[in-house]
């Protein structure tokens, strides 16, 4: 608050993070409490407040950094009318959600001067989509029998299972699934990007049309593959949603692992409970799995 050149209270403050119940982790919460402070002390009018969502880490020198979890945050803040002020890194992502209107700043300082009427903040603008080149089944040389079973098991959204010798191309044949699925709707595809928001492993805006692909090692536990933790986060079989989960040698993993997919795959849905709160995420993804012959 300092670096922007406001006034810093020299008095006991209160910040209240209500619902106390929720959950909260990360710096996504700086900048709101930042500018709650500032208007709160009357250095920025409380009235220009009521039209805005705040997201965004803030650097001891008032610059705004990168979050995690945008996209479901400007679905939200779309449904509620209201516009989202966040970091230039995180502009890409937040436009995807169409309706939302997304402006983003640098600093601390360029939101003041927005809510003061002295500055017009840039709207985000979506990436144009790309699709990445390389799973193709033209890298399949012959298989016609196992290719075949893969364009039907695309045609039909079934699950398949792959049994052949080390090095027949299991794998190979598993990787190109994706690229012979039809297109994700917006709707499905913003369903997948949402959860790879949440997930904290980051989310490509210029790929987000594209259907996912996992391929856990099978060393994973159960709860790396639903989702888990004590504050819940998705799993391998949500971040598949409406893509490819992919188990290579399936008798080395864990009965248990196995087992635990049984009800997401009928459902659709996985359902994680812990003492204070449930967490329910999406998982209908498409399982192919593959195994070298039992001796």
């Amino acid at each position: 608050i300092q670096c922007a050149q406001f006034e810093f209270p020299a008095r006991v403050i209160t910040v209240n993070l209500a619902p106390a119940d929720l959950p909260k982790d990360g710096g996504r919460f700086d900048l709101p409490i930042a500018i709650g402070i500032l208007a709160a002390s009357g250095q920025v009018p409380r009235e220009a407040l009521d039209r805005y969502e705040f997201l965004g880490e803030l650097g001891l020198t008032g610059e705004l950094r990168i979050v995690d979890g945008v996209l479901p945050a400007a679905l939200a803040a779309a449904q509620a009318g209201r516009k989202l002020i966040l970091p230039p890194g995180n502009g890409p992502e937040a436009a995807l959600a169409k309706e939302v209107e997304a402006c983003t700043a640098r600093t601390l300082l360029e939101v003041c001067a927005a809510l003061n009427g002295a500055k017009t903040l840039p709207v985000a603008i979506a990436p144009a989509a790309r699709r990445a080149p390389g799973a193709d089944l033209q890298d399949v040389r012959g298989q016609a029998h196992a290719r075949r079973a893969l364009e039907v098991a695309a045609a039909g959204n079934h699950h398949l299972l792959l049994i052949g010798p080390p090095g027949s191309g299991k794998t190979l044949l598993a990787s190109r699934l994706p690229g012979l699925l039809p297109e994700a709707s917006e709707e499905e595809a913003l369903e997948t990007a949402a959860i790879a928001s949440i997930s904290g492993r980051g989310l490509d805006p210029t790929r987000w049309r594209e259907r996912p692909y996992r391929a856990p090692h099978h060393t994973a536990s159960a709860v790396a593959l639903v989702g888990g933790g004590a504050q819940p986060r998705p799993g391998e079989i949500s971040l598949a949603h409406h893509g490819v989960l992919f188990l290579d040698e399936l008798p080395e993993w864990d009965r248990r692992a196995l087992e635990v997919l049984r009800e997401p795959l009928e459902s659709g849905v996985v359902t994680i409970s812990r003492a204070a709160r449930q967490n329910e995420f999406p998982a209908r993804f498409q399982l192919v799995a593959a195994m070298n012959p039992c001796p």
